[in-house]
């Protein structure tokens, strides 16, 4: 009997030894989160709930069934084999749901990534690598979770805002804060210097009433005006071609028409999609003062969302270490889409942990003078409509 032909090895190929094994299911760490919960429920200084279940809400800033849709995203990105598996100090291969558990604990905390790896007794380089692959995997898996709405959304958050605050064909509001980091010497430069000689980037964000993200835009530095911020938006061109707020327009009582639009504050342009307050500056009248009023509780839901955001997300609210300013714009969005999927889940944004004070303390609002005549008349149609 002749013996089988020898397959020649083909460039590129690699050698048989160096093939994946078969892999043993007992070799993966999938009680991982039994052994987490020891090591960490008594932390000192720190109060971890009783029950099991609100204890892993606090670490991870999700529900147990959250945290399984969010594992089902990322799994096949994140599955791993050896020999260039992720191994833990036991020598046993992170289950996804470790790995996922790790990232969320990282962007949740922002603690170091030393810090975080001995709450999951892994090193500070599987961190890094697992938090970054989760990124990447969560923000080419998840992006359906932040798009503009369809029409019956539209019509639903629109009937909304009017229930809640009055103002009618109100579709969101719009805001913007500071993701504070340091730079080196050979990196800095004025434009990423912002008002209060921070060096931080801009996370601009449109929200509806239950402050989900409708829109966001983030990487661009500080140091510009919110108003010029705005402009270089996709959300700006958007709207200023008709692709977004350009609804069924609304017949008021005394026959004004207003058509859809979103609210900012102050340092925002007033335009016929973007109504800004009165200015207070100008001796205001009674109705523009009450007008302010019901507009600052619009904007306040912008204000209130940014401050969850960060404060479920400390390393948005932390001074970042020196970030690469290429990847950042990816922590921050998927750190938005993570507050979404919150929100998407029927899950809970968890109060106790949303910052104490303003989204961006230390910052005074800018007063924008640009204004368009289209968006001074529509904002005097609502000042009139509040009043009857």
């Amino acid at each position: 009997m002749m013996a089988p032909p020898v397959k020649k090895k083909r460039k590129g190929e690699k050698k048989a030894k160096n093939a994946a094994p078969p892999l043993d299911p007992e070799a993966i760490d999938c009680d991982w989160w039994d052994t987490f919960f020891l090591r960490n429920s008594s932390l000192s200084g720190v109060t971890i709930p009783l029950d099991e279940d609100d204890a892993f809400k606090y670490f991870f800033r999700a529900s147990k069934t959250t945290f399984s849709y969010i594992c089902s995203l990322v799994r096949e990105d994140l599955i791993s084999r050896p020999p260039s598996g992720l191994i833990n100090i036991e020598g046993r291969l992170l289950s996804v749901e470790k790995q996922v558990a790790i990232a969320l604990r990282r962007l949740a905390s922002g603690e170091s990534q030393v810090s975080v790896g001995a709450a999951f007794g892994v090193g500070q380089s599987t961190v890094s690598q697992v938090t970054w692959r989760f990124i990447e995997a969560l923000e080419g898996r998840a992006k359906h979770h932040l798009r503009w709405p369809d029409s019956d959304r539209i019509q639903e958050i629109k009937s909304k805002f009017e229930d809640m605050y009055g103002l009618p064909n109100c579709c969101g509001a719009i805001d913007s804060t500071h993701i504070i980091m340091t730079l080196p010497a050979v990196q800095a430069s004025d434009d990423w210097c912002d008002q209060e000689k921070n060096y931080s980037m801009f996370l601009q964000g449109v929200f509806d009433h239950e402050m989900r993200f409708l829109n966001m835009v983030t990487g661009w530095p500080g140091g510009m005006t919110v108003s010029k911020l705005l402009k270089f938006s996709g959300f700006f061109k958007l709207c200023e071609t008709g692709q977004v707020l350009d609804g069924k327009a609304k017949t008021l009582d005394h026959g004004a028409e207003i058509r859809e639009y979103v609210v900012g504050g102050s340092s925002y342009p007033l335009l016929p999609w973007l109504i800004t307050p009165h200015d207070s500056s100008d001796d205001p009248s009674d109705p523009m003062l009450a007008f302010n009023d019901r507009h600052e509780k619009v904007r306040s839901v912008a204000a209130t969302a940014f401050a969850q955001l960060k404060g479920s997300w400390r390393i948005l609210s932390k001074v970042m270490w020196r970030p690469d300013r290429r990847k950042l714009p990816s922590i921050i969005l998927v750190c938005c889409l993570l507050h979404n999927i919150i929100i998407d889940c029927g899950d809970y944004l968890e109060e106790d942990v949303t910052l104490s004070g303003h989204h961006d303390v230390g910052y005074s609002e800018r007063h924008c003078k640009q204004g368009e005549p289209l968006g001074s008349e529509l904002r005097g149609y609502l000042t009139e409509y509040l009043q009857r």
